[in-house]
């Protein structure tokens, strides 16, 4: 049995298709809905827009903005409204009239007729394609009464069903009372949502409530409102991105880090370096960036927590130029400003790094950075669980730093992720002979052998130099180490100048 192919009208809002599985079943009426300053007239306009783009006639009726205030809106986003018939829907001059509201007939009766007739009037006159109705509220308030509302908006619903329009109604959910009514009416209902964190913008979500028939992405997505109009980012769900790849083992710019790592890290992996402020995690994972550019491959750095300059020359006294890198447009470097960025944002740079540029080695310095755009830290682990999925199946190598509070003694993790990846790298400080020291050590890999050893380890414009397992220490992990070794036997590196 072959199956019915529905006809879909795409919304022309960049990512809204994806979660609507297409778009929005032609000859349907569907519902925007959202409180003032979602962005539902953005959308719209940018929805008959793209009907207009298909040789579609399309209808703007609005009851509560004005003609003027609707083609000031779409100048700032620099759309020109040709070829969309805007129809002002106000009350008639005689309904303002104070003598005419004193009859003996309630004038929100005549208001509502009147309006509906106009309505009618107009789709008549135009016979258009795409239809938005802006806004519900007005529909609703002149109603007064739920099943007078109801009666209202089931008649536009099948006047509507009857020419064979694809309608999108606004409501701005200003009544005082929550009205499910449309909810039951509508095909789908689309909710958009404003929240106000503490720091920072306001960030917007969206969520589709109900579709029938159409096997949606349910769930929040974030999306943003910039010059040009709205754009969504679809919840990741990485079990809808699998490809097929080898999982050969990749070095570092180090051969004593690769040996401590058993070799290597492996493609499609994810590493984590852990460990307190100061210790060199990012320049650690520079070691690895500058291996995968050597190869010929791209990499792709998210800077949450170091101004770009500093990182390019503090990265020339290890001896890696990534200005030149950059140039060569093998390595790309995006400053990340947490407090202005959502989850959903972030996550859709990362796939246009792998899915359109390429990219096979990504970092992600750091998680702390990260949090701080999250509301809750349980949905940072769902975001990075998610995220590090989607990479390792893409074949893309992930490097992540956190920095541990503290810097001696007892430390721990604004966040534990260290489950979600398939190697640990733990950084360390401690003291000997006088000496504020660095060590380094493999916690985990899941994808094969390591040393087991706990090594100092120093940075420079020689790169990483890894000295012999300390033997002759104890609590090096805990940064309060013990001598135990005789005279001779102490394995620190030595001095070198540089």
């Amino acid at each position: 049995m072959t199956k019915a192919v529905i006809d879909l009208a795409r919304t022309g809002v960049r990512g809204l298709d994806d979660i609507l599985a297409g778009g929005l079943t032609r000859g349907r009426v569907f519902l925007l809905e959202g409180s003032p300053g979602t962005g539902k007239t953005t959308i719209a306009t940018q929805f008959l827009m793209e009907g207009i783009a298909k040789g579609e006639k399309c209808l703007y009726v609005t009851l509560s903005e004005t003609e003027e205030e609707l083609r000031d809106s779409a100048t700032s986003h620099g759309w020109d409204l040709a070829g969309i018939e805007l129809f002002e829907l106000v009350p008639p001059e005689s309904l303002l009239d104070e003598e005419q509201q004193q009859s003996l007939l309630y004038s929100s009766d005549l208001e509502l007729g009147e309006t509906t007739r106009r309505i009618f009037q107009m789709f008549e006159r135009v016979r258009p394609d795409r239809v938005v109705l802006d806004s519900l509220s007005e529909i609703r308030l002149l109603a007064q009464s739920s099943l007078r509302y109801r009666r209202q908006i089931l008649a536009l619903k099948h006047f509507f069903s009857t020419q064979k329009a694809t309608v999108l109604m606004l409501d701005d959910l200003t009544a005082e009372v929550s009205d499910k009514t449309v909810h039951s009416v509508a095909h789908g209902v689309v909710r958009l949502e404003e929240l106000s964190p503490e720091y920072g913008p306001e960030r917007r979500r969206m969520r589709v409530i109900k579709y029938r028939g159409r096997r949606f992405r349910g769930g929040f997505h974030d999306f943003v409102i910039d010059t040009g109009g709205v754009s969504v980012f679809p919840r990741l769900v990485s079990a809808e991105h699998k490809t097929d790849f080898a999982r050969n083992v990749l070095k570092s710019d180090s051969e004593e880090l690769d040996t401590l790592l058993g070799g290597g890290v492996e493609r499609g992996s994810s590493v984590l370096v852990l460990g307190p402020a100061g210790t060199g995690k990012s320049l650690l994972v520079l070691t690895f960036v500058a291996a995968a550019v050597a190869r010929g491959e791209r990499a792709a750095m998210f800077v949450f927590d170091e101004e770009m300059g500093l990182l390019f020359s503090r990265a020339i006294g290890l001896g890696i130029d990534m200005q030149a890198m950059v140039d060569s447009g093998n390595l790309i470097v995006e400053q990340v400003d947490a407090a202005e960025l959502s989850p959903g944002e972030f996550s859709q740079r990362v796939r246009n790094c792998v899915e359109q540029n390429g990219v096979r080695t990504i970092i992600v310095d750091s998680l702390n950075g990260y949090q701080a755009a999250m509301p809750e830290e349980n949905a940072l682990i769902l975001h990075m669980h998610e995220l590090l999925q989607y990479l390792n199946r893409q074949g893309a190598t992930t490097f992540l730093t956190v920095a541990q509070h503290g810097l001696v003694g007892d430390m721990k993790a604004p966040v534990d992720v260290t489950y979600l990846a398939d190697t640990v790298i733990l950084l360390r400080y401690f003291e000997a002979i006088g000496r504020v020291r660095r060590a380094i050590s493999i916690i985990k890999k899941r994808t094969g052998a390591h040393e087991d050893t706990i090594r100092e380890y120093r940075i420079g414009n020689y790169g990483i130099r890894l000295g012999e397992p300390l033997t002759g220490f104890q609590g090096v992990l805990r940064g309060v180490p013990n001598f135990t070794g005789g005279p001779g036997q102490s394995p620190l590196l030595e001095d070198e100048r540089v």
